[in-house]
């Protein structure tokens, strides 16, 4: 009757030596976190609790975004071993004098604290203030090596034992009480010194790699003169009804601010094309979330990219529906020199794929191929659709709603700047070394989490 279930027996003495909270759930004693805590425990160790480690669980108060200010570290800005801020926002400096006590620190551990990316944390490299929104947790220790600390939450054998201390179904959240019972391995001073100096590594080819991107961003915005530009404040600007809704069909005043006019018309002084022109569009599905799976086909959604990579999708399509749908899933599988272009949510993200994938993407991405590459470089072209010349567009296109949507129509219609062929050359270089460069720090990141494992093993 109990055959195909997992079924784990403990004495309810041993049950409570794990923790102290009462938990009696199956989730917290499942067999594969028992072994990885019986595991950890049979080499030196010792709980976090046990040593001076402070962990900082930030307050909330009502706070507004501001243009300029301090930066408000979310957990959007958190990735494993790895701190984004290509999407960053402020608060005001009296907010952050209100949260002085949610102020991040260089060399801190974050970790987010709550939903689908629970637990996921790095080193705080920055030398600027932030202040930490209440979903992420900070970790301050001397006791063990910071980079090898927030290395070992990385590894397989500590994200499962984050995983054992996650509660709630509908909002996933881990309790700084489970973390501090973690077990930690005692290894010697010098192994965790070379975990940092991997990390470090891995850092000084990300920083450089952000570096040849900023090159070609501004290669490009000087080309077409825009690198200085500053586009209009004002906020009034007289249309009359045929200049207006029957030219655009929109009546929205918020469509009409003169700064979306003034860089497009600084782009229409330029050769230029529409994005309709340049590339053919195909749309992906929306297949529901009834068919969604832990495992299976990799099923990405606008959360699962940036313009810098795709991360691990957090869903997949079963295997049941990829079965029943096999031919119509292939043909969306997305190839070498795609760009995967966002219509809906975070609009405007475009990302060019290095590979061919076995993947479906959601029906809010779009997939953009390139028509003539003897006249725009893929590598450019994605470089030009997350430039701040089409991100105006976007918001002009897409703005005013809750969940931002940009029809096809509109985004086929997208003015894109044509640079000289040689210029488009040089941008790709730059854009190519510098996710080279991404990816050496991403491999030594990962030699970091493997030295981890292979000592915990061995």
């Amino acid at each position: 009757m109990l055959e195909g279930l997992e079924v784990t027996e403990i004495l309810l003495s041993d049950l409570l030596n794990l923790n102290e909270r009462f938990r009696i759930d199956a989730e917290f004693v499942k067999k594969e976190y028992l072994e990885i805590t019986e595991l950890l425990k049979s080499k030196p160790c010792k709980l976090l609790g046990d040593t001076d480690i402070q962990i900082m669980h930030p307050a909330e108060i009502k706070r507004d975004f501001v243009e300029n200010g301090i930066w408000f570290f979310r957990t959007q800005n958190l990735r494993p071993l790895k701190i984004e801020n290509s999407n960053d926002v402020y608060i005001s400096d009296e907010d952050a004098k209100r949260l002085k006590n949610n102020e991040i620190k260089y060399g801190d551990i974050l970790m987010t604290r709550t939903g689908a990316n629970y637990g996921q944390s790095a080193i705080y490299n920055f030398n600027k203030k932030a202040i930490a929104s209440s979903h992420v947790l900070i970790f301050r220790n001397s006791y063990f090596n910071q980079f090898y600390l927030a290395t070992f939450f990385n590894t397989k054998y500590g994200k499962k034992m984050i995983d054992m201390g996650m509660y709630g179904a509908a909002q996933p959240e881990i309790s700084p009480y489970y973390i501090l019972n973690i077990p930690i391995p005692l290894f010697s001073e010098s192994f965790q010194t070379s975990i940092e100096k991997k990390y470090k590594e891995s850092e000084q080819n990300l920083k450089q790699s952000q570096t040849l991107y900023r090159q070609a961003e501004e290669l490009l915005l000087e080309t077409i003169g825009l690198k200085d530009f500053k586009p209009s404040q004002e906020k009034v600007n007289v249309k009359s009804f045929k200049e207006s809704f029957l030219e655009t069909g929109r009546l929205d005043a918020e469509y009409y601010q003169p700064k979306y006019e003034e860089i497009v018309a600084k782009l229409k002084n330029q050769p230029n094309n529409t994005l309709g022109n340049l590339v053919t569009i195909k749309k992906s599905i929306e297949p529901g979330s009834d068919v969604y799976s832990d495992e299976g086909l990799p099923f990405i959604r606008v959360s699962d990219y940036n313009k810098f990579g795709i991360s691990t999708p957090e869903k997949c399509l079963s295997s049941t529906f990829c079965k029943e749908n096999n031919n119509l899933l292939k043909s969306l599988y997305p190839t070498k020199e795609t760009i995967l272009f966002s219509k809906d949510g975070s609009v405007g993200t475009a990302y060019m794929l290095r590979e061919d994938m076995q993947a479906v993407t959601s029906g809010a991405i779009l997939h953009l191929q390139v028509k003539d590459k003897t006249k725009v470089l893929p590598e450019y072209l994605t470089l030009a659709l997350n430039s701040e010349v089409v991100k105006q567009q976007a918001e002009r296109d897409a703005g005013g709603s809750i969940i931002l949507h940009w029809r096809i129509c509109e985004i086929e219609n997208v003015i894109v700047p044509v640079v000289d062929y040689k210029i488009q050359k040089q941008i790709a270089v730059l854009i190519e070394e510098s996710f080279a460069l991404r990816i050496e720090s991403e491999r030594l990141l990962e030699e970091a989490k493997e030295m981890v494992e292979r000592e915990i093993e061995g």
